[in-house]
């Protein structure tokens, strides 16, 4: 069968309008979606959709990212071929001929190479699935994602093949002038048989090939995973501009719904990273919920809202129930209770999507809906949250004895326009006895180097990060008020801390309550304090050791502090720390964050002990953190594997035992 646009136009507008009809059926869902500014900044914008959707910046820190990004750009440029095939096959005189000579010689060239390219890569993708397949691209959690692979890898590599075979066919017959600029096509021309009806009929037999391959992918694609052909680069241009740190506030009025218990409960761009999900498995690969065998998939949390907006949607529209629920007993489109309760709020997930989806806030929205509106959280919680509520600390020991670690020092109280720095010595350093050693390490260091500081002692109050994380977003807006408050009343404008957790939270999560503070990490401090000159280590043989840093991930991948604990420790001890396999923006969680310190594990391996194994490995001396979380989880999973011969310090220790007289 030949060409010819009285069979080829119907099919073509056929499925042009299937197409539009698919796209416009997926896309409408999205306007159930809650209101969401995501349009500020768009120089900004543009830069970032073309590092991540353009330049492919995360996907090509992988080995086998080069491979996509062939691909993916491939794709684009063929966009142009497939576009004058499409408008030829109606009007066989609207195509490239008409352009100058040399653009159009150009033009075939590079249709040639690329479709080359892309065929070898689609080889090398098929392969890597089928011999050296990596296990986070298994298909255990999110059916049908091989087979849809397969089925796409499938249409490309039949469209390159039928694109040599047309155009081979085309130089055999001698009907293509520009036949020298097409050096693969004209290799397969040379392999074709002389006969003209031989060859008329396989230039027929590509051409429909590629007619009907190329309107079939156009069919399928709305209704693939591969719709992140259409999402991803308007999903990147659309992210989040700052690290997703922190949720939004939510208003405490009666009658409101708080947190996500249905989908439409979800914002629209929320929506929009669920289309542009590529599937690829990285979060996954990250994740160390997923990795200890927890409930917790953030690539199966993606897809069940998707799945669950698909199957919902258009009920939801004419104003129905949805009957699919969104957090529910194990199903198609469903959260079970225990994924979204496994999560750490570590962000290897968001540090790992190349198209930016943002997976953790959407857990987070998740827990506060089960928290605040239907009471449902893990047993060991309800401590918790009367701890917090009534005492202002987890463990419920009464504010007084807040400044008890002072005993052994002389400590002053903070004065408004007197002192500099508010040391904010959070929970753990003020109740907990190993963090309450590195309170007074800090404290060493500081009056060594001459800091103005002081501490509020027993009106200091929880900073609120667990609760929020936890999603109990009413007893932490109350407390952040009250902080809010205190520092105003203070007169607090610098701030240490020795937590993470307590530096993300007063720095990031306090400025929706309008309160802007300079807020420093101590291993910041004291990296500056070194540099300055106004510390003098006069020790440097401290016996530790081979010393393996472990980052924090509220340290490192929340607030982008990486190099102030290594150089801290660099200077301290003279040389430069160990790395583990997994470290700087790839560390692997020690399992405390996201109130996971407060809960207990019953699935799988304990995520702190997959972390000293990998630590162990390396054969330290010494484990050096700067966390009071890590501290804890780093030193009981070592008592549990055997190794209690491996010290944990914080970074700060390390200096203060600097201090030491020789």
């Amino acid at each position: 069968m030949i060409p010819h646009y009285t069979l080829f136009t119907p099919l073509l507008i056929a499925s042009l309008a299937f197409f539009g009809w698919s796209v416009y059926r997926r896309f409408s869902l999205l306007a159930l979606g809650q209101p969401e500014q995501r349009l500020d900044r768009p120089f900004d914008r543009l830069k970032e959709m073309l590092l991540y959707a353009f330049a492919q910046m995360r996907v090509v820190k992988k080995p086998f990212g080069f491979n996509h990004l062939v691909i993916f750009w491939s794709f684009l440029i063929l966009m142009l071929a497939n576009g004058e095939f499409m408008v030829s096959g109606v009007i066989p005189s609207l195509n490239f001929g008409l352009l100058p000579e040399g653009v159009h010689r150009a033009l075939l060239l590079a249709f040639d190479i690329v479709s080359l390219l892309t065929l070898v890569a689609i080889a090398v993708s098929v392969g890597r699935r089928l011999f050296v397949r990596p296990s986070y691209l298994d298909t255990a959690y999110v059916k049908g994602i091989s087979a849809d692979a397969f089925l796409i890898l499938s249409f490309i590599a039949l469209l390159m093949v039928a694109y040599f075979g047309m155009h081979g066919g085309l130089i055999a017959q001698g009907n293509d002038p520009a036949a020298a600029a097409m050096p693969v096509s004209s290799f397969v021309a040379g392999m074709l048989p002389s006969d003209p009806a031989t060859l008329s009929a396989i230039f027929g037999f590509f051409w429909w090939l590629h007619a009907l391959v190329l309107l079939a992918f156009l069919c399928f694609l709305p209704h693939s995973k591969h719709m992140h052909i259409l999402t991803a680069i308007p999903n990147c241009y659309l992210a989040s501009l700052e690290w997703p740190n922190t949720q939004p506030r939510e208003k405490f009025a009666k009658g409101e719904v708080y947190g996500v218990g249905r989908v439409d409960r979800f914002s629209w761009k929320d929506l929009l990273d669920t289309y542009s999900c590529t599937e690829c498995g990285r979060c996954q690969a990250a994740c160390p919920a997923t990795a200890t065998g927890k409930p917790l998939n953030p690539r199966q949390i993606v897809h069940a809202i998707k799945t669950n907006l698909l199957e919902n949607g258009l009920a939801i529209k004419e104003g129905k129930a949805p009957t699919v629920p969104l957090i529910g007993p194990e199903g198609e489109g469903t959260n079970t209770e225990d994924a979204i309760w496994s999560c750490t709020t570590c962000g290897a997930c968001l540090q790992a999507c190349p198209v930016l989806i943002e997976q953790m806030p959407k857990i987070i929205k998740m827990r506060r809906h089960l928290v605040e509106n239907e009471a449902r959280f893990p047993e060991e919680l309800l401590n918790l949250f009367e701890n917090m509520e009534q005492r202002s600390n987890p463990w419920g020991i009464a504010p007084a004895e807040r400044s008890k670690w002072v005993s052994t020092m002389q400590v002053k109280t903070f004065e408004k326009g007197e002192t500099e720095y508010l040391l904010y010595v959070g929970c753990a350093g003020s109740f907990d006895s190993r963090a309450k050693q590195v309170t007074v390490a800090l404290a060493t260091v500081l009056n060594a180097a001459g800091v103005s500081w002081g501490i509020l002692g027993k009106d200091e109050k929880c900073c609120g990060d667990s609760l929020r994380r936890l999603g109990n977003e009413y007893l932490f807006d109350k407390m952040a008020r009250e902080n809010v408050e205190l520092f105003r009343e203070r007169g607090v404008t610098k701030v240490i801390t020795l937590c993470p957790h307590c530096l993300t939270t007063l720095k990031n999560d306090y400025r929706q309550f309008g309160l802007e503070l300079e807020v420093v990490h101590q291993s910041e401090l004291v990296a500056k304090l070194l540099a300055d000159g106004k510390l003098n280590l006069p020790r440097k043989e401290l016996g530790l050791g081979k010393i393996s840093y472990h980052d924090p991930c509220y340290l490192g991948r929340h607030n982008g502090i990486y190099d102030a604990p290594r150089e801290v420790v660099a200077k301290a001890t003279g040389s430069a720390v160990q790395e583990l396999p997994r470290h700087r923006e790839n560390s692997f969680c020690c399992g405390a964050g996201g109130g996971r310190m407060w809960m207990e594990e019953f699935t799988g391996e304990r995520v702190n002990h997959a972390r000293v194994e990998e630590a162990l490995a390396e054969n330290p001396d010494t484990i050096c953190v700067a966390c009071p979380y890590c501290m804890t989880m780093m030193e009981d999973g070592l008592k549990d594997k055997g190794a209690g011969q491996v010290r944990v310090r914080d970074v700060v220790e390390v200096v203060a035992e600097g201090l030491r007289p020789l």
